[in-house]
C-alpha cells in the first residue's frame, strides 16, 4: 500500500473498495461478540479499533521503510535520479487533519445514532444519506456526473439497503437519532470527497494518509473513550482481546488502507455505492455464522444491492478504459 494514488489503476481501485466494503461488514458481527463477552461500550470499542489499527499500520510502515531503504552506491560517474515530487507539509497536515476529523465524526455520530434510534434506522439513514451527499458534493466541487445509469444504480442500491435493513422487523424512528445519523453521513461524505479531491494531484501517499488519519481519529476519540471507560470487565479477557485484535487488523487497518487507496482514483459516488457492500457482508455473516434465518427481504435487498454495485463498477471500469484510449489521441492533437 505504499504506492501513490495516481499510480493505481481504476480496476485495482475498484477491487480494493469491494474488499474493504466486505471487510467492514465483519466488524459488526465481531463487535456484537465483544458486547456479549464484556461490558465495553461503543465509543471505547471505536477507540481501541482505531488505536490498534494505528499500531499495526505503523509497524508495517516501519518494516517496509527498513526493507526498502536505498543502499549507497560508490560507482564512479553514477548520476543521481530525479528527486520525487513531495506534497507540501502544510498541505499534507490540512488534508490529514480534515480527513481524521471526518472519520472521527463518522464513527462517533453513528454509534450515538444507534443508541438514540436503534441499529436499523441509524444504518439506513447513515448509509442512505451518504451516497446522496457524496453525489451532490462531487457534482458541485469536482464536476463528476453520474449519468442515467449511475443514478439508477444509486437508487437501486438505496432501495436494496432499505429492504435489507428495515424489512422483516419493526423500527422506531426518533428525530434526534436521525439527526445524529445524518451528521455521521456528513462525516463519511467529507472523508470520501476529500480523499478523492486530493488524490487527483498525484502526490498523495495512500499508506501515509491512512496512518496519520488514524492518529488524528484516535486522539479525537480518546476523551470520549475515557468518559465511557476504556478498560472492560470480561469473564474471558483473552477472548475479548482476540476479537479486538481481529477488529483492529481486518475491518480497520486492512480495510481503511484499501479504502483510502481506492477512493483516491474512483469517482466519489461510485465509492459510496460500492461501500454499501458492508450491510450485505454483515447479513451474509448473520445467516451463515450466527444462525439467523434467511428471509425474503434479506435476499431481495442483497440482490438489489449486489446488482447495483456490479453495474456501477462495470460502468466505472469502462469509463476509465475510454479515458485511457482517448489520452493518446488528445496528445497527438496537441
Amino acid at each position: 500500500m505504499s504506492n501513490t494514488a495516481v499510480g493505481l489503476p481504476v480496476g485495482r481501485g475498484l477491487l480494493y473498495l469491494i474488499v474493504a466494503g466486505a471487510a467492514w461488514g465483519t466488524a459488526g458481527a465481531a463487535a456484537s461478540l465483544v458486547y456479549r463477552a464484556s461490558d465495553m461500550g461503543p465509543i471505547a470499542l471505536s477507540f481501541w479499533r482505531c488505536a490498534g489499527g494505528l499500531a499495526l499500520l505503523l509497524a508495517i510502515r516501519l518494516r517496509l521503510a527498513v526493507r526498502l531503504r536505498p543502499r549507497p552506491s560508490f560507482r564512479p560517474g553514477r548520476r543521481a535520479g530525479r528527486p520525487a515530487v513531495r506534497e507540501p507539509l502544510g498541505h499534507k497536515a490540512l488534508r490529514i487533519g480534515l480527513t481524521g476529523l471526518g472519520l472521527a465524526l463518522f464513527q462517533t455520530a453513528y454509534f450515538a445514532a444507534v443508541e438514540a434510534t436503534g441499529l436499523a434506522v441509524a444504518t439506513v439513514v447513515t448509509l442512505g444519506a451518504g451516497p446522496v451527499l457524496i453525489a451532490l458534493g462531487a457534482r458541485l466541487a469536482m464536476g463528476e456526473r453520474l449519468g442515467r445509469g449511475g443514478s439508477a444504480a444509486v437508487v437501486g442500491a438505496l432501495t436494496g439497503l432499505g429492504v435489507l435493513v428495515l424489512g422483516g422487523e419493526g423500527a422506531t424512528v426518533r428525530p434526534w437519532g436521525v439527526v445524529l445519523a445524518v451528521l455521521s453521513a456528513a462525516g463519511y461524505s467529507a472523508m470520501t470527497l476529500l480523499t478523492r479531491w486530493w488524490g487527483r494531484d498525484g502526490r498523495v501517499d495512500g499508506s501515509g494518509t491512512t496512518v496519520w488519519t488514524f492518529a488524528v481519529t484516535t486522539v479525537c476519540l480518546l476523551p470520549f473513550g475515557l468518559a465511557e471507560g476504556l478498560i472492560p470487565h470480561a469473564a474471558q479477557p483473552s477472548h475479548v482481546l482476540a476479537l479486538l485484535a481481529y477488529i483492529a487488523a481486518v475491518p480497520t487497518a486492512l480495510a481503511y488502507a484499501l479504502f483510502f487507496a481506492g477512493a483516491a482514483v474512483v469517482r466519489s459516488a461510485t465509492v459510496s455505492v460500492i461501500m454499501l457492500l458492508e450491510p450485505v457482508s454483515a447479513a451474509a455473516l448473520a445467516v451463515g455464522l450466527l444462525g439467523e434465518r434467511l428471509t425474503l427481504p434479506t435476499l431481495a435487498g442483497t440482490l438489489l444491492m449486489l446488482g447495483s454495485v456490479a453495474g456501477l463498477a462495470v460502468a466505472e471500469a469502462r469509463a476509465a478504459g475510454a479515458e485511457r484510449r482517448a489520452a493518446p489521441e488528445e496528445a497527438l492533437l496537441v
